[in-house]
């Protein structure tokens, strides 16, 4: 997705809650028809105001492990749709709970959704659709990673916003040299699937 307003880092919503919750309410993300034949996948977002500076979102780094298409990938709490899932929603708050200890039910809200995103190129075994759902932390109890993440990391929005923070880095799959937008945050490199869903949410919030 194109940002629109990628160089305003003072929107009112990237520092108070209130306002990051209006507008993620009214928000009306896209859908995709073939969800309803594709396998499906969900992440949640958590937004939280504990830090100084401005609204932060929780990110995971996840564990270095052999034949994981993610491996070591900053990425967003969630994973596949269980049989046992009612909905992506569940899907979303169970995955949460598992890797990090994070208890949506107890310690969020939920307050909007964004876009679904399709696995391109498709994985293995076919392709999915990604929902991410976008939650507002009303506490925040002391976070547990499982075996599945390295690290938990609370990335500044404004950081984000601001597009001088905005890079460029160089990837071959399959042999072909790619240059795609990320951002280094410390150590850690965003890009790819959970850059585009940030870009989105700042797009709402921008």
């Amino acid at each position: 997705m194109a940002r629109k307003k990628a160089q305003d880092d003072t929107s009112p919503a990237l520092y108070d809650l209130g306002a990051a919750v209006q507008l993620l309410a009214e928000y009306r993300p896209r859908r995709k028809l073939v969800r309803r034949i594709l396998a499906r996948s969900a992440v949640g977002l958590y937004l939280s105001d504990h830090l100084p500076g401005g609204l932060s979102v929780l990110m995971i780094k996840r564990a270095d492990r052999e034949g994981d298409r993610w491996s070591g990938h900053m990425a967003f709490p969630g994973g596949r749709k269980d049989r046992g899932d009612r909905n992506t929603l569940a899907t979303a708050k169970r995955e949460t709970l598992e890797e990090v200890a994070l208890d949506a039910d107890r310690h969020a809200r939920l307050i909007g959704r964004l876009s679904d995103i399709p696995t391109h190129p498709p994985l293995r075994g076919g392709a999915m659709i990604i929902t991410p759902y976008v939650f507002q932390l009303r506490s925040l109890p002391p976070l547990v990673p499982n075996h599945e993440v390295a690290d938990v990391v609370w990335v500044p929005l404004p950081f984000l916003a601001d597009r001088a923070n905005r890079e460029k880095m160089r990837v071959a799959p399959n042999g072909v040299p790619l240059e795609l937008p990320c951002y280094l945050y410390g150590e850690h490199r965003i890009w790819g699937l959970s850059l585009m869903m940030l870009d989105e949410l700042l797009d709402v919030l921008v």
